[in-house]
């Protein structure tokens, strides 16, 4: 088996902190999720998380005016230089104290971050090669306090820097004789954000207590003067004898005053505050928290606390819209580049939501498990996870565009556990509040409930492989509970375990359930013989979880000990076991008195899973990282580092002596600031570390690991989100059975020659998949027959296992689907003997023609209705024009019956 999985997705957590962007284009939206970037594709309805992650959490992203590079920058202000295009790092860099906000000018050739009371401007990196990427140009001082905004002008020469002092500075990108700075007040709060209005030195500053001043310069943009040359030279070499004594160059400081005598201030820039407005007259609201404004529509769009966001428009701050869009602060706001959409990101629930104000309708509303996943499940043909959080919620994600597109919230507890059954629409959930819920994934409802005769909190759920037998583990009163799902009766109460119930499995093969416990045993239940206990497996420590291997012949077990065991269930034989407690190593916590060795000898793995040909195990715990074994050997194959976000908790592998005080760790100390929520209050007795302390780090952990059934990616859910590792993401040479004359030359002259069958053994001997692709499209469709017939066994297996990959990205569906059909006709009863060894790759195949059936007959569908419309139409009109027609000749026969009742009337007269 090949592990070459790699990072692939991040399912489950949309937003965490830090701004949203969007793209040049205004269709895609770039979202820090942690100490990773996600991006969602908003036209194409996709979203795809990069493959790259800083040491912390995100807390500022920016986006070059091209959109081909972004600035990412952590907690401590450690920044990544990334391509968005190569969706790789460039440059790294530390700005060595925590960074506040970061600009890109318009123009792209500089770019300002925020830290402490100090602006920094820099050298944007261009397209050419660079010796460093970051090189520092200007230093602007100027405020008291700590910098909490950033606004450049259109045409990138002045730039506005908004404080907690309650001032605003503009500064002057470039010396110029009339502008260096000038600072504005006015405000009675911290400062959220500032904009220049369109091709203007105009300024609008808002603060937090939701005030807004209008200020207007009496200068245009095309007023200001460069600096005369003898003063620049002048400044330029004072410069130059100060950097005599420096070891570098440290760029140029510019010191503002925010009270300049008349001298500095004659023939200069000068501000006047024309309005104040403010958002929250009748104290519907508290604080301001967030805002954007698109120049083009003069569009202001601020965020409450509260979760209300207002739309206005500047500068006669006229009131367009007002919604509530969440009970949690809206942490960050963005307006795309036509000004139609609106991305609003909540961090308390982690919500991510993007509005379009014109038709008053959401484009995008997602929103993550805002506690813990616990568990989760493929959907039989893999194109479906449901998970299963803390917070009670049950959500779907689809694999293919990794959004959620359903959310059950019927349980009023945690939930423990979920599962898809066999035919892959019923989806069950285990909770704490003592039911098992059935939902329908067809009408996207909860249509069977099953609960115990007495209140039990349910620790783990199975179902049988025909979907009719659900079974559910107790926590606390030790018995396992059988219901129908067809009737939704209670069968049965198995009672015989010593203690909390752990976990639950079917095997796949027979109508056996393997039941672990706390009281060190692992219980075999015969369902065709009355629930009777067929074996009892006793382990030397409590029993964590259990699984059944996918052909049904073997189990493995995980205990307290850090033991895996594999059993042979039939005879009650153990066939070998892993020691795995030294591969889990653990991280050290920041409260911990022992070191990370020791803290690791007393924990195990909590999730098995079997890969979907049986061959290895994967095992995960409370640890950073999740092992891979090969079964038959008993080795470990690989192991995978889910995370290096050394934000969360047990991530340290050793003690950092720089935390340690004479007091102790500084873990311990409070710092008495909750960062944006103002003076953290905490909880009466609560110690700093304690988990009712209202601001802890999470700890590191892998909750449940999950095989896809088509055997081409893995899930976890971890305290990151939901983590996909994946085969299709990486670009891996793996040839098979290659010899010496196999070469692309030799390939395609073979295909010249029309010798089809031998050009497609020798493309799958060198495996590059572009050249599998063109030979296979270059046989005629009236081949593909005979091909087939004469494909030997070996490689049937191997074409297969590309038409299901290509069917993804292929646009030639009827000539894959012909290929298809012709290799399961010819060569199907053979492939049936080896069944168990093909049913990942025939799952694979499954999944993607059903995702393509899915999209046809929805297009089907829709042009069936427009026919139908269209008909209707037309004999609606054709219906009109008969009845017209037909009142035309009855006022015709009436006219002519007059004529002749006259002339009859005439010839009586005459007469």
């Amino acid at each position: 088996m090949k592990f070459a999985y790699r990072f692939s997705g991040l399912l489950g957590t949309v937003y965490r902190r830090g701004n949203l962007s969007f793209t040049r284009d205004g269709s895609a939206l770039i979202s820090p999720v942690g100490n990773r970037i996600s991006v969602f594709d908003l036209k194409n309805n996709k979203c795809e998380t990069l493959p790259l992650a800083t040491r912390l959490n995100i807390v500022c992203v920016g986006l070059s005016p091209d959109g081909s590079l972004a600035i990412l920058i952590d907690e401590e202000g450690a920044a990544l230089l990334v391509s968005l295009i190569g969706k790789c790092v460039i440059h790294q860099f530390y700005f060595h104290k925590p960074v506040h906000s970061v600009s890109f000018s318009p123009d792209g050739k500089k770019f300002v971050i925020t830290k402490d009371n100090v602006a920094l401007m820099y050298h944007a990196p261009g397209k050419k090669r660079e010796f460093n990427a970051f090189v520092l140009d200007k230093t602007y001082y100027g405020p008291y306090d700590e910098t909490t905004c950033i606004d450049w002008t259109d045409d990138s020469k002045c730039f506005a820097v908004g404080s907690k002092d309650m001032s605003t500075w503009v500064f002057g990108a470039e010396r110029w004789a009339n502008l260096i700075y000038y600072s504005l007040g006015g405000h009675k709060d911290i400062i959220v954000a500032c904009f220049f209005e369109e091709n203007s030195l105009d300024l609008y500053t808002i603060s937090q207590d939701a005030a807004l001043c209008v200020w207007q310069c009496d200068t245009e943009l095309d007023g200001l003067k460069p600096m005369p040359p003898k003063d620049a030279a002048r400044e330029k070499n004072a410069e130059e004898n100060d950097e005599e004594f420096l070891e570098e160059p440290k760029g140029e400081e510019i010191h503002g005053k925010a009270n300049p005598n008349e001298q500095e201030t004659r023939h200069k820039v000068k501000y006047s505050r024309v309005a104040k407005y403010f958002f929250n007259k009748e104290g519907d609201f508290n604080n301001l928290t967030s805002a954007a404004y698109h120049k083009k529509t003069h569009l202001l769009v601020t965020g409450f606390a509260s979760g209300i966001f207002h739309l206005h428009e500047l500068p006669e701050f006229n009131l367009i819209h007002s919604l509530s869009i969440s009970d949690q602060r809206i942490a960050s706001i963005s307006i795309n580049c036509t000004g139609d959409w609106i991305a609003f990101g909540c961090s308390g629930l982690g919500q991510l939501l993007v509005w379009e104000w014109q038709s008053e309708s959401y484009v995008l509303k997602q929103q993550g498990h805002f506690n813990s996943m616990v568990s989760l499940a493929y959907s039989p043909d893999g194109q479906y996870i449901v998970t299963g959080g803390e917070d009670g919620k049950v959500k779907v994600w689809n694999t293919s565009s990794s959004f959620c597109f359903v959310t059950f919230t019927e349980h009023t507890s945690g939930v423990t556990a979920v599962t898809f059954t066999s035919n892959g629409y019923v989806i069950l959930s285990a909770s704490l509040d003592g039911t098992v819920r059935a939902f329908d994934l067809h009408r996207y409802r909860n249509f069977r409930t099953f609960t115990s005769p007495r209140p039990s909190q349910f620790s783990c759920l199975a179902v049988d492989s025909s979907g009719e037998i659900v079974s559910a583990g107790s926590q606390d009163s030790f018995e396992i509970f059988i219901w129908s799902m067809q009737s939704g009766r209670l069968l049965d109460v198995l009672a015989g375990h010593e203690g909390p119930i752990s976990s639950l499995s079917f095997n796949p093969m027979k109508c056996v359930l393997a039941s672990a416990s706390w009281d060190k045993t692992v219980k075999l239940w015969d369902m065709l013989d009355s629930w009777r206990t067929k074996e009892t497996l006793i382990l030397n420590s409590d029993v964590l979880v259990v699984a059944f291997r996918p052909d049904g012949k073997e189990l493995a077990v995980a205990a307290l000990n850090g033991q895996i065991t594999f059993w042979d269930h039939e005879n009650a034989v153990q066939t070998g076991s892993i020691e795995g407690r030294h591969d889990l190593q653990m991280g050290r916590k920041e409260l911990d008195k022992i070191t990370a060795k020791q803290a690791a000898k007393g924990k195990s793995f909590t999730t098995l899973c079997y890969s979907a040909d049986g061959q290895s195990i994967l095992a995960g715990g409370l640890s950073k990282f999740v092992c891979i074994y090969n079964v038959k050997e008993q080795i470990l194959m690989k192991k995978f580092e889910i995370s290096c976000n050394f934000s969360l908790d047990a991530m340290e592998e050793y003690l950092d002596r720089r935390k340690m005080t004479e007091f102790g760790s500084m873990a311990l100390i409070d710092e008495g600031a909750g960062g944006e929520d103002g003076v953290a209050i905490p909880l009466p007795g609560v110690k700093r570390g304690d988990m009712s302390y209202r601001h802890f780090k999470p700890e590191i952990r892998v909750t449940c690991l999950r095989f896809c059934p088509t055997g081409r990616s893995w899930a976890a859910t971890t305290t990151e989100g939901l983590l996909i590792y994946s085969l299709d993401s990486g670009l891996i040479f793996d040839p098979f059975e290659l010899d010496i004359d196999v070469t692309p030359s030799n390939i395609h002259k073979t295909l010249h020659q029309k010798e089809y069958t031998m050009a497609i053994i020798m493309a799958l001997k060198l495996n590059e998949k572009k050249l599998i692709q063109e030979v296979i499209e270059a046989v005629p469709s009236n081949e593909i027959d005979v091909v087939c017939s004469s494909l030997p066994d070996l490689y049937v297996e191997k074409v297969l296992e590309f038409l299901a990959s290509a069917f993804e990205i292929s646009c030639h569906l009827e000539f894959y689907l012909t290929w298809a059909h012709k290799l399961l006709m010819l060569h199907g009863q053979k492939l049936k003997t080896r069944s168990v060894k093909l049913l990942p790759m025939i799952q694979f195949l499954q999944k993607s023609i059903q995702r393509h059936f899915e999209d046809v007959s929805k297009l089907c569908e829709w042009n069936i209705y427009n026919i139908k419309y269209a008909l209707a139409i037309s004999q609606q009109r054709g219906m009109k024009r008969l009845a017209e027609e037909a009142s035309v000749d009855e006022e015709d026969l009436d006219s002519d019956s007059d004529y002749l009742m006259q002339e009859a009337h005439k010839d009586n007269f005459s007469s």
